[in-house]
């Protein structure tokens, strides 16, 4: 490790110890019961824009909108890859969460013609670019382990038509990041299943998440950056390991789904009106259903649509309404 990285790990070791210390009455306002039921379990990054938001915003004098968004600071989010480089951050990410005895959640967003080219079109130029990317990432985890969701939409793009993307490829990409991924220890995996209104009869997904890797991976995610309820999620999760069979679980993203999904176009896009969920929690009461998990980070744009920034920026204004129809 470089010297600026050990710097920077040391800063986020400190300022996470602080923010984790902190999250424990964040956690008693929004009725949470304490250690190994919500934020104990996952790392709080104590840089995210939510942190520097809330600190921004109290600086200004606005104390009631910064305690409202610190209702975002102090919960464990996803942190998302999809840039080259990817090692190094991860690295300094698991590193950072297992100084304080946490787990780091990550997401893996990289696959060539990433979001059939819309609001957040990239990732890798071809299939070899990937793999070495997959392999850096994985390299960066060490022996620490993380939860990692890979590749959200990338199987249900599949599955609902995408015109560009090479299936036979992308398949064979999700089974190589899920096989190099499981290769490091206490590293729990988890391919995108998209979520319940998008692909409402799971047994479309069975084949092809099969071809993703599956078998080989801890289980599948839903919801990610939707809305679904985690009633409907769960039911949804449950009909679909039953039908890929081999005890397989699943997680589910609580970010933005206290409202349930909105009823209007564009209801994946920035909705009105939508408020934070469950908060992040291994306690689920549901033996296959592993985690609740703010896999979204909430606060950031889906795309430019109803007048937000580019998708995966941080938009204020939106976050505080998903913090201020928060429940509880």
């Amino acid at each position: 490790m470089s010297p600026s990285s050990s710097r920077r790990l040391r800063l986020r070791v400190a300022l996470a110890t602080a923010l984790l210390l902190g999250a424990t009455g964040f956690a008693s306002a929004l009725g949470d019961t304490g250690p190994g039921d919500t934020a104990s379990a996952f790392w709080v990054d104590p840089q995210s824009a939510a942190a520097r938001q809330a600190a921004e915003w109290r600086r200004a004098g606005r104390e009631g909108d910064a305690r409202l968004i610190e209702r975002i600071a102090g919960r464990p989010q996803a942190f998302w890859l999809h840039s080259d480089g990817a090692g190094a951050v991860v690295r300094e990410h698991v590193e950072a969460a297992a100084a304080v005895g946490r787990t780091a959640v990550l997401v893996a967003y990289f696959v060539p013609h990433r979001d059939c080219g819309a609001y957040s079109s990239g990732g890798a130029r071809d299939a070899a670019h990937y793999r070495r990317w997959i392999d850096d990432f994985a390299a960066g985890l060490g022996s620490h382990g993380a939860y990692v969701i890979v590749e959200p939409d990338a199987v249900a793009h599949l599955v609902a038509g995408c015109p560009g993307a090479n299936a036979a490829e992308r398949y064979g990409l999700l089974a190589h990041a899920v096989e190099r991924l499981k290769r490091q220890p206490h590293t729990k995996v988890y391919v995108d299943a998209g979520n319940a209104g998008w692909i409402p009869d799971e047994r479309r997904l069975v084949a092809p998440l099969r071809g993703a890797g599956i078998a080989e991976a801890d289980g599948f995610a839903l919801n990610v950056s939707n809305h679904q309820t985690d009633a409907v999620s769960s039911a949804y999760g449950h009909r679909l390991a039953r039908a890929l069979g081999g005890g397989k679980h699943f997680v589910i993203d609580s970010s933005r789904n206290g409202n349930g999904p909105y009823r209007g176009a564009q209801s994946w896009c920035n909705p009105p009106g939508r408020a934070l969920g469950t908060p992040p929690t291994t306690n689920t009461g549901d033996p296959t259903l592993d985690a609740y998990l703010w896999i979204k980070r909430p606060g950031e744009s889906d795309g430019t649509c109803r007048g937000g920034p580019k998708a995966g920026q941080w938009w204020p204004e939106y976050a505080l309404g998903l913090a201020r129809r928060a429940r509880g």
